[in-house]
């Protein structure tokens, strides 16, 4: 039996949307692309070229500081376009498929049987490795460091969240698997939180369950939970959805980035879960499911930490779930602060709603509802921050950058997810997300 770890503190969003445990149909995919902007950390380095035929595995591009860490093409076929911004920054590789798919050819392996070199270098060649991420900075793992602990959630609390215990179905072989192999890289213990009363059944690791509002499935809140990071110390994190690929893997010898995602929000005309290639176009997963208004927003990811995208964008590398709520951009209240508000969600008791208890469900769009101001110093991100760290303060230590007190106050154990909550009931609109974000980059620079 599982230990099980109460969280009292969050907050349970809860919107009209949730995918039905069911299988839908999904579109073929006319391109499929690597967004370097999904992963934190690195410098891209683009190995392939423009007419180059690759294969499932094939590597794309690697990291210009660490080249060991490789990005693999989720599927064979041409490279048809490198995307370039401002100052020649990459954006996006995009890969035509083949109609019959070919993949490089890894070799089957026994976890069992490995080194952990050479589980690390499985991971490394088989473009895995990105799905391993590290505290301190909250970027892609370095393969040289000999992390404490490893952390795994195999569950997410977000609004909309996919249900885990229906994406494994099938595949706890490769998932066991896959933590088999993380366990070959820590000489400490790899942990799984789980949701409590999950029926997940694993070995070789220390299963924890959380029960309580959201942030519960944040590996973050699990991590402070469990073993906060001390400074010094550097602990990696995957998702139990990523640690099935890597299951994949070593017992299939190919890298299949296959999964489930759900497609959710009040604006879908069919709820469930399609499966499909990581890097697809968002397109391939919504056409035909989305109702036709012109005002909505579409997320690759939840509505707290997705990425807003169109239908020719890509389902970006961790995402698990797509979005698609009203935009609000058609909406006009008249006097909308004064009335009533029947029907209205609200964190607090402003509206009379809060009366029908927490079963309702909501149809929230993508207005920010309220004006800039300064950080008012109020509690009200204590209330949905279940950490051992003063939010507020932290906050501020970042903006001001001042080194001692972001570490002194656990900048090392924070991710921007984990501000989340904090930034949704923010009264003064402030993206602390951003801040946090660029808080870590600043400070990973400062300190390497």
């Amino acid at each position: 039996m599982a230990n099980v770890i109460k969280i009292k503190k969050g907050l349970d969003i809860n919107l009209k949307g949730k995918a039905s445990e069911v299988l839908l149909n999904g579109g073929k995919s006319a391109t499929y692309a690597i967004v370097p902007d999904s992963f934190s950390g690195i410098t891209p380095k683009v190995v392939a070229k423009v007419g180059d035929k690759v294969k499932a595995g094939s590597v794309l591009m690697t990291d210009k500081n660490r080249p060991e860490i490789k990005f693999v093409s989720p599927v064979s076929g041409e490279v048809t376009a490198v995307n370039r911004g401002e100052k020649r920054k990459v954006l996006s590789i995009v890969v035509k498929p083949d109609a019959q798919q070919e993949y490089e050819d890894f070799g089957k392996k026994n976890v069992a049987s490995l080194s952990a070199d050479q589980v690390k270098e499985s991971l490394l060649n088989g473009g895995m490795w990105p799905f391993i991420k590290q505290r301190p900075y909250d970027i892609v793992a370095t393969p040289t460091d000999s992390p404490r602990d490893i952390f795994v959630t195999a569950f997410n609390s977000a609004p909309l969240a996919p249900n885990f215990d229906f994406i494994v179905k099938g595949e706890e072989a490769n998932l066991q698997a896959g933590l088999d192999a993380l366990a070959k890289l820590t000489k400490g213990k790899v942990y799984v939180g789980v949701k409590a009363g999950s029926a997940l059944n694993l070995s070789g690791v220390e299963v924890v369950a959380f029960d309580g509002p959201h942030p519960a499935g944040n590996v973050g809140v699990q991590i402070n939970h469990i073993k906060p990071v001390n400074k010094g110390e550097v602990v990696w994190t995957v998702n139990a959805t990523d640690v099935i690929l890597m299951g994949r893997l070593f017992n299939k010898g190919v890298a299949d980035f296959t999964r489930l995602v759900a497609i959710t929000g009040s604006e879908t005309t069919e709820r469930g879960y399609i499966k499909a290639i990581a890097g697809c176009t968002i397109e391939s997963l919504l056409s035909g499911k989305v109702l036709d208004n012109g005002h909505i927003r579409m997320i690759s990811g939840n509505v707290l930490t997705g990425t807003k995208v169109s239908m020719s964008d890509y389902l970006r590398a961790y995402d698990c779930q797509v979005t698609v709520i009203p935009e609000g951009d058609d909406v006009d209240e008249f006097f909308g602060w004064a009335v009533p508000g029947f029907g209205k969600y609200s964190v607090s008791h402003s509206y009379l709603t809060w009366l029908t208890g927490k079963s309702k469900e909501y149809v929230l769009d993508a207005r920010v509802k309220g004006g800039k101001r300064a950080m008012i110093m109020s509690n009200e991100y204590d209330k949905v921050f279940p950490m051992d760290i003063m939010p507020e303060y932290l906050l501020k230590a970042i903006i001001a950058f001042d080194i001692d007190k972001m570490e002194n106050l656990g900048i090392y154990e924070v991710a921007p997810e984990d501000f989340a909550l904090c930034e949704f009931v923010d009264t003064s609109k402030i993206e602390l997300q951003q801040i946090v974000r660029n808080g870590l980059n600043l400070l990973y620079k400062e300190m390497n």
